[in-house]
């Protein structure tokens, strides 16, 4: 297929990566002339706008990081509906909210163009060897039609229902992922600061309900070691956080744990950390309490 992708960072470089590498005919769009380079050397084609981008293609995929930088990319004068032509598709596998990502599709489907959503869960390793999670949500001939594309990039594919309703589960996924993260960082930082061990700590949490993945999976690959470098960018996160205590407020109620992870995710960005990973956040609390959580390494 003539595919385009725009959005070529952290996670978006690798995806199309998989794109091109798997014989699609590519181009691609990016402010980062550098992400654009990579693309290029393997093979994509280099557009110098999102309409240019969707004059090339028949699917175009976006990867951005806010809802509004998806509707102008999509909607704006020189955005993807300028180019592509009626019956055309667009994928947009960015983090954003379901109302939004609605509104963008009923737009498109005015002018001829199909939007299928398709959020993406894992790891930025699992996006460098194309077994990310889909999270899927549209018509179910578009799905179908977006599938050899899709399968470029993930291996477990989840069909949640109509258009926008992958955005709804991603965000879901993530304020509940984030919030794990959140309170992992405080109560290890309770537990090390009245005196216990990071190793004990985890012996006897693995028993009880308090076992989940962030302490088990993720911590141990960076906030155990130390390591900040940049993965799932404090940033980032709390604009996840906060579409869902945003949703939450529409939806008509409260989300107070949400709103406390909003918080504290927006606090390290005023601290400098804005684009440091969210492991940040435990050397944060050894900062401020005088303390250290390691494990040994192997």
């Amino acid at each position: 297929m003539r595919v385009g992708f725009i959005g070529l960072g952290v996670m978006g470089g690798p995806m199309a990566m998989n794109i091109v590498q798997k014989g699609h005919e590519l181009t691609v769009y990016d402010r980062s002339a550098e992400a654009v380079a990579r693309l290029v050397a393997a093979g994509a084609r280099a557009a110098a706008s999102a309409k240019e981008v969707g004059a090339a293609s028949e699917i175009v995929i976006t990867m951005l990081p806010e809802p509004q930088h998806v509707e102008q990319v999509c909607l704006g004068p020189d955005g993807i509906a300028a180019g592509l032509q009626s019956g055309g598709m667009v994928i947009d596998m960015s983090t954003i909210d379901p109302a939004t990502s609605q509104r963008v599709g009923k737009a498109l489907r005015e002018v001829g163009i199909a939007m299928v959503d398709s959020p993406v869960g894992k790891t930025s390793e699992h996006a460098v060897t194309g077994t990310l999670t889909l999270m899927v949500g549209g018509d179910p001939a578009d799905i179908e039609r977006a599938m050899p594309v899709l399968k470029c990039m993930g291996t477990d594919t989840y069909l949640c229902g109509a258009q926008g309703m992958g955005h709804a589960m991603k965000m879901t996924n993530n304020v509940l992922a984030t919030t794990i993260m959140v309170a992992n960082t405080e109560a290890l930082a309770i537990g090390a600061k009245a005196g216990l061990k990071l190793e004990l700590m985890m012996e006897v949490m693995k028993t009880t309900m308090a076992f989940n993945h962030q302490l088990y999976v993720a911590m141990p690959k960076k906030a155990f070691k130390g390591d900040d470098s940049p993965g799932f960018m404090c940033k980032l996160a709390a604009k996840d956080v906060r579409l869902a205590v945003e949703s939450a407020k529409a939806y008509g109620f409260d989300a107070v744990v949400s709103r406390a992870a909003q918080e504290t995710l927006e606090r390290a960005g005023r601290m400098g950390h804005a684009e440091r990973d969210t492991a940040v956040l435990m050397k944060l609390r050894e900062q401020e309490l005088g303390i250290e959580l390691r494990l040994p390494q192997p």
